[in-house]
């Protein structure tokens, strides 16, 4: 969707997630011509130099059903993963590793939290640009998203 003087479209979300935990931002429509790409991702930890912390951050394009650090790039759900290493007693921490697909996608995505270190939740913020879907790249992206889910339950 263009803006003015073509500009792009920016949807930012932005939230805290507790450790083991699951968010769900609703994109779907219901015709699907509107798609979306991740631009930027970034997360921060709530206590970053007070708090020993190793959280990893991920989204998908399905619901997990388990959230784990586990992080497998071959994994054709997985649209980014952040990983992020902060220590109270360090003067200098790590910076935060992120990789994201560019692909399209027109249905709602999860974004899943573990943290191995301390329990702790992590916060995080999205960039998605928002694009302009034809009928066939409308329909590419709902068959590619449906064909992810595997409870059939869960296709609405």
């Amino acid at each position: 969707m263009e803006c003015y003087e073509g500009a792009t479209m920016i949807k930012t979300f932005r939230g805290l997630l507790a450790d083991g935990a699951q968010d769900t931002i609703v994109l779907h429509t219901n015709d699907g011509a509107t798609g979306y790409r991740i631009v930027k991702f970034q997360i921060i930890g709530t206590q970053p130099s007070s708090v020993n912390s190793e959280s990893t951050l991920k989204i998908y394009k399905v619901s997990q059903t388990a959230i784990t650090d586990t992080i497998d790039l071959s994994d054709n759900t997985l649209l980014a993963v952040a990983y992020r290493e902060s220590y109270a007693a360090s003067s200098s921490n790590e910076p935060e590793i992120i990789i994201f697909d560019r692909e399209i996608f027109n249905q709602d995505i999860y974004i899943t939290h573990e943290n191995t270190e301390s329990g702790v939740g992590c916060n995080y913020y999205i960039e998605l640009e928002q694009v302009k879907l034809d009928l066939s790249e409308s329909t590419v992206a709902t068959l590619k998203d449906i064909r992810n889910v595997t409870d059939p339950v869960t296709i609405v």
